[in-house]
């Protein structure tokens, strides 16, 4: 079984995050527009429960993804399943049909435009995401996947990477949260 261990800090627009991370050995992969739309389940609050459900469209491609409340303590640390499905606008929008005519509820839609990147160091395969969010600025994610023995090794070594970008104060939030906040949703 796998877990997702991230780690998300809110970055100036004026640095130069890519450049960094070049420099340091970091592979550029795509530069790809991301459509996340949200769920909530028909008889229990993700919200309260930290799980989340999403129709993810990059591009054509398109799969569904369930995450796990969070486990770790010193990053936000969950079990991801992600499954891929037909791809194209049309097959995302049989999803979506079919995902409320079960009975979850569309909850919100985001969107951000993500320049990824792959980088191998202390024995863990990082992926490194720099987000632009509509509404809410520039990000940048660092993601390690880890088996359950090595969960806690990979969530001190995307801090350890964190400090050494010189990013102290991680966002807990995710992008859904931050931007039902600011639409005044979540009070």
């Amino acid at each position: 079984m796998l877990y997702e261990v991230e780690l998300k800090f809110r970055i100036e627009p004026s640095r130069a995050i890519e450049d960094e991370l070049q420099e340091n050995g970091a592979v550029e992969v795509v530069v790809v527009s991301h459509v996340d739309r949200y769920f909530n389940h028909p008889s229990r609050d993700f919200r309260s429960t930290d799980e989340a459900f999403r129709i993810r469209s990059i591009g054509e491609g398109n799969c569904v993804t369930y995450k796990g409340p969070v486990q770790g303590t010193v990053a936000k640390t969950r079990r991801e399943i992600e499954v891929e499905f037909a791809n194209g606008e049309e097959a995302a929008h049989q999803i979506f049909l079919m995902v409320q005519l079960l009975g979850f509820r569309f909850v919100r839609e985001v969107r951000k435009t993500r320049r990824s990147y792959t980088l191998s160091k202390n024995q863990f395969d990082y992926v490194l995401a720099v987000d632009e969010v509509p509404r809410l600025g520039r990000f940048l994610e660092i993601e390690v996947l880890a088996e359950k023995d090595r969960r806690e090794a990979a969530e001190a070594a995307v801090w350890e990477f964190a400090h050494f970008l010189n990013l102290t104060v991680a966002e807990p939030r995710s992008y859904l949260d931050m931007l039902l906040e600011s639409d005044g949703s979540l009070k």
